[in-house]
C-alpha cells in the first residue's frame, strides 16, 4: 500500500517541503506521496486523530502548530520536549513520536565551516522558536559562549533560563550586541527581519563585525538578505537559510525511511524552485 507523508500548517501553500520530499521519494523509488494539509488551530486535534487513524507514516509540522501539537502526540523526544516544539513526527507501530530537527539541521549545515564549537563564541539574534531550537541544540555542543540578543531583553533572559544544558550565556539588547560584535566567531540571525518583502531591514548594525567571522541568517527568501550583504562587505563568511532548511528535511526523511538523502540534490531542487 502506498505510504503517506505530509506537512501540517496554516498557511501552507508557500511550503517547499512537498516538492523537496516528493522528489526524494521518487529518486529513492519509495512508493509514497507527501501532501500539504492546511490545518486550522481549532482543528489540530481532529487532524492528528485522522492522520493516526489512516496510518500515516510520518509528517512535518510548521507554523503555527510546532508547540501546540505536543499534547496530541504519544511521545516526544527529550530535546524536542525541552525546546517545546516539534517539526517532525514519526509513526512507530501506531504511536506518533515527535522530534525537532531544526537545531540539528542548522548545525549540520555548518559542518563545511565548523568542526568544533568548544573554542567558539557565538551570538544568536532573536529569541523566538528558531532561536530556541538552535540555542538548545548548540548548548549541547558546549561552545565557549552563546549569547542571546533580542529586541525585548526579557525574552532573551527567559530563553537562557529555560535551557536545560550547561552553557555560558548572557542576554543583550540589540544595541549592546552591535557594540560588542567583534567578540564573536559566529553570528546567527534567527528573526524574520530582512525577509521578503521587507528586504532592506537589519536586526542590528554590523559596523563592529569582525572580518573572517561566520555570519548566518536562517532566512532564504531573499537568498542574500541585507544582513548577509553587509556582512560580506565586512569580509565575513556568510550562510543563508537554505542549508538549515535542507538538512532539517534530510533528518526528517531519514527518520521516516532510514535513508539519509543526497543533500546536494535536495539543495539544487530547492534553489530551482526559489529561482522559479
Amino acid at each position: 500500500m502506498k505510504k503517506l507523508f505530509a506537512v501540517l500548517g496554516d498557511p501552507i501553500g508557500h511550503s517547499m517541503s512537498p516538492i523537496m520530499h516528493n522528489a526524494l521519494l521518487s529518486y529513492y523509488e519509495i512508493d509514497a506521496h507527501y501532501l500539504p494539509f492546511k490545518v486550522k488551530t481549532e482543528d489540530l486535534s481532529a487532524a492528528i486523530k485522522g492522520l493516526k487513524a489512516i496510518g500515516i507514516s510520518g509528517f512535518n509540522v510548521t507554523v503555527p502548530h510546532k508547540s501546540s501539537i505536543i499534547p496530541f502526540l504519544d511521545d516526544v523526544d527529550p530535546l524536542a520536549l525541552s525546546i517545546g516544539a516539534v517539526n517532525t513526527v514519526v509513526n512507530e507501530n501506531g504511536n506518533l513520536i515527535g522530534y525537532n530537527t531544526d537545531g540539528l539541521g542548522f548545525i549540520k549545515g555548518l559542518e563545511p565551516f565548523i568542526t568544533s564549537f568548544t573554542d567558539k563564541k557565538l551570538l544568536i539574534i532573536g529569541a523566538g522558536g528558531g532561536a530556541r531550537a538552535i540555542y538548545f541544540t548548540l548548548a549541547k555542543m558546549k561552545p565557549l559562549v552563546v549569547d542571546i540578543a533580542n529586541r525585548t531583553i526579557n525574552k532573551a533572559v527567559e530563553l537562557i533560563e529555560a535551557c536545560p544544558f550547561d552553557t555560558t550565556s548572557k542576554a543583550l539588547s540589540l544595541e549592546e550586541a552591535g557594540q560588542q560584535l567583534a567578540e564573536y566567531d559566529i553570528v546567527i540571525q534567527t528573526t524574520m527581519i530582512g525577509m521578503y518583502p521587507n528586504i532592506s531591514e537589519l536586526p542590528l548594525s554590523l559596523e563592529n563585525l569582525r572580518a573572517q567571522s561566520l555570519v548566518c541568517d536562517i532566512i532564504y527568501n531573499p537568498l542574500e538578505t541585507q544582513f548577509l550583504k553587509e556582512a560580506k562587505q565586512k569580509d565575513a563568511t556568510i550562510q543563508n537559510g537554505i542549508d538549515m532548511f535542507v538538512y532539517q528535511g534530510a533528518l526528517a526523511f531519514e527518520k521516516w525511511t532510514g535513508i539519509f538523502p543526497d543533500v546536494n540534490r535536495m539543495k539544487e531542487n530547492v534553489l530551482r524552485q526559489l529561482e522559479a
